[in-house]
């Protein structure tokens, strides 16, 4: 199942208009400016997995929530079958898929993302409150944490506090592909 941007962007504005939560308090908690936000709700620019944490611990509600419309419903367990992880459309050089969607109340979130290779070579950064693991599985990324840049390979992993501002490159004009848990 993939999530287009767009739905994304208007779930967002309908659960912020019903928690009853301007766009300035909104764009605040998110670090951006008020007219950063409302291109994100109009879906010109897409939101960032960290912007979509932000979001939904703001909002009280969980990602999956946001990303779907409904919520997670198991709490003894969760299986998700190769291929049927729920990803998140993306265009800016990034694919994310939830690989425990389905489970209420989650404490982390571990995805599966895919870096693909770019002509800028420029750090995309972000930040956000919490923890961030990466296991490097496939092919070699470039790590930006604060002033720190890392190059990480198949097997390689990296733990680090993710209010730091941070991003992925990949190298080599290949893919990367990463396990991400974030820590709430």
């Amino acid at each position: 199942m993939a999530i287009r941007n767009s739905e994304i962007a208007e779930r967002l504005k309908g659960i912020r208009l019903l928690s009853d939560v301007s766009v300035a308090e909104m764009a605040r908690e998110l670090h951006m400016t008020e007219e950063e936000y409302m291109s994100i709700e109009k879906g010109d620019i897409q939101i960032t997995v960290s912007n979509l944490l932000d979001a939904c611990e703001y909002l009280n509600i969980s990602m999956t929530e946001l990303l779907t419309g409904e919520p997670a419903k198991l709490h003894t367990y969760s299986f998700v079958k190769k291929g049927r992880a729920l990803a998140v459309e993306r265009n800016a050089g990034y694919k994310y898929e939830n690989l425990a969607y389905a489970f209420a109340d989650r404490r982390v979130e571990p995805l599966l993302v895919l870096v693909e290779p770019h002509d800028d070579n420029d750090f995309h950064l972000n930040s956000h409150d919490g923890q961030e693991f990466h296991y490097c599985l496939e092919g070699r990324f470039s790590l930006k944490i604060g002033d720190h840049v890392l190059t990480v390979e198949p097997g390689d992993s990296v733990y680090f506090n993710s209010t730091y501002p941070h991003g992925m490159v990949a190298l080599d004009n290949s893919p990367a592909k990463i396990l991400v848990v974030t820590i709430k």
